[in-house]
């Protein structure tokens, strides 16, 4: 299974939060790739700048090819897409996520209930 993992669940992974949950876990270790977006890193920079988190950009960046997670650019395709979702959600970075597993036919995994009802490619763990 190919997984994108939303932002939360990304900076949880990188921490090695309890708030990643056991089934979010065992997801991510049968993925056969695991995948984040540059849109992660884009969200995870204006809230660090913020003072909204504590995570700086560059040293989750940093971190990601040692864990073995891939980047997912943002493409066009996947900028198109958000066109097409209904506005159940109104974060424009979720909308985007959810966009981009859709596009690529890969899992997202969030926790973020109310971004299943995008798509049966959304699991929250």
């Amino acid at each position: 299974m190919r997984l994108l993992l939303d932002t939360h669940t990304l900076l949880w992974l990188m921490v090695d939060s309890p708030r990643l949950s056991r089934r979010a876990r065992s997801l991510i270790s049968d993925a056969s790739e695991i995948y984040v977006s540059s849109v992660s890193i884009w969200e995870i920079a204006i809230k660090f700048r913020l003072g909204k988190i504590e995570e700086d950009a560059r040293v989750v960046v940093e971190k990601l090819g040692a864990a073995g997670l891939r980047e997912l650019n943002v493409s066009h395709r996947h900028a198109v897409a958000t066109s097409r979702l209904p506005l159940l959600h109104g974060d424009p970075f979720d909308r985007l996520l959810v966009a981009q597993a859709i596009t690529e036919l890969m899992q997202f995994l969030t926790a973020d209930k109310r971004l299943t009802e995008y798509s049966d490619l959304v699991i929250c763990a």
